[in-house]
């Protein structure tokens, strides 16, 4: 039967796609994108504490994957949450969204740590701690309906309805998890299948909502999974956001016509593209690391490499971060340290009320850029 945007699409197959989606063009594809994103786990590797990543470029992803679903935050607010200037209750509606969405990415990346594989349990486990909900897969009853927005054309036009019925949601899951698993059985590229997969969740919108964002998870915790990524830190939500229309169109495009390949020819290139971009800000990163460590080594004596790296963990820093580091309880000492860090232009002070806490400004500027 033809596709109705109007009805559950109950009819929506099974993986794999029944078309072979492995033409010479996207194995072309498929191979530059697999080389770009080598070229960015090589320079998480370099990264002299991995960990640097949650606050700098899996802050970002956070961020953008959460404004993709129109939630958004300043930089100030999240950069104020993350370094507990702000304490998290008190954070806005839209930072508070961010900071889950990492906390999801981050429980994730250790569920598959310890497991080896994306299980049902783990991707619940990610949806609840995105939504901040004990809630599930979606109920039989619930008629979900995906519509276009108040700021579009036709505002509230039904543009897809998802699969409904007892059971139908958890087989349709079990089987996209099985195919990604499961490579004696199914034996394309991991590239290739995330692809497919990240098509396929979103077809079967299994939660009520952050069904965007806990795919967005998937994919890197997948690529993490294959050991394409040591950590899950790929920019992929950067693409999305500047390439917005043509995301959804294309997702379209598979749904009402089987339309496979231009959606993996633009997803590989999202990952050729936020590969290269991940990349090059990790390399701006350590850049600017040795170039403050060398310069601070010059101007203030107990200055030291794990202090520089504490300074690139994230771009708010609290004295007592370096009171920690340093083993120093004396707030008269770290005045004098931190004073001294701001004479040689390292950090420059701010002020939240009666909170006071540093800026790396340099770091910022990479971030944002």
């Amino acid at each position: 039967m033809p596709y109705d945007r109007n009805h559950p699409f109950n009819d929506l197959p099974l993986l794999p796609p029944v078309q072979d989606v492995e033409d010479i063009e996207i194995l072309r594809k498929l191979v530059t994108a697999s080389r770009a994103l080598a070229g960015a786990n090589s320079n998480v590797k370099r990264l002299p504490n991995p960990y640097m990543l949650i606050n700098t470029v899996a802050l970002q992803e956070a961020k953008t994957s959460t404004a993709i679903e129109n939630i958004f935050t300043t930089e100030d607010d999240l950069y104020k949450a993350v370094s507990d200037t702000i304490k998290e209750d008190q954070a806005n509606a839209g930072t508070k969204e961010v900071l889950r969405y990492r906390e999801a990415l981050w429980t994730g990346f250790k569920q598959i740590a310890g497991r080896g594989r994306l299980e049902l349990d783990a991707v619940i486990a990610i949806f609840r701690q995105i939504k901040n909900s004990t809630a599930g897969i979606r109920a039989p009853q619930s008629l979900t309906t995906i519509r276009r927005g108040q700021s579009e054309f036709r505002s509230g036009e039904v543009i897809y309805t998802p699969p409904r019925g007892a059971g139908l949601l958890e087989r349709l899951v079990e089987n996209m998890l099985d195919y990604l698993n499961n490579d004696d059985k199914y034996t394309a590229d991991p590239l290739i299948k995330m692809c497919v997969a990240h098509y396929q969740f979103e077809a079967i919108h299994p939660f009520a909502d952050g069904n965007g964002r806990t795919g967005r998870i998937i994919n890197l915790l997948y690529l993490v999974q294959k050991g394409l990524l040591d950590q899950p830190v790929l920019y992929l939500s950067k693409y999305i956001i500047v390439n917005k229309e043509d995301y959804y169109y294309h997702l379209g495009a598979v749904t009402q016509r089987g339309s496979w390949k231009p959606w993996i020819m633009y997803m590989l290139d999202a990952v050729e593209k936020t590969s290269s971009l991940t990349s090059q800000l990790i390399s701006s990163i350590l850049e600017q690391m040795e170039a403050t460590l060398e310069h601070a080594r010059t101007k203030i004596k107990w200055y030291n490499k794990e202090v520089n790296e504490l300074l690139f963990s994230q771009p708010y820093i609290k004295p007592r971060m370096v009171g920690n580091l340093l083993n120093i309880s004396s707030r008269t000492t770290l005045g004098k340290y931190f004073n001294e860090m701001v004479e040689a232009g390292l950090l420059h002070p701010a002020k939240d009320g009666k909170e006071v806490y540093y800026i790396n400004s340099d770091l910022i500027a990479i971030l944002q850029g």
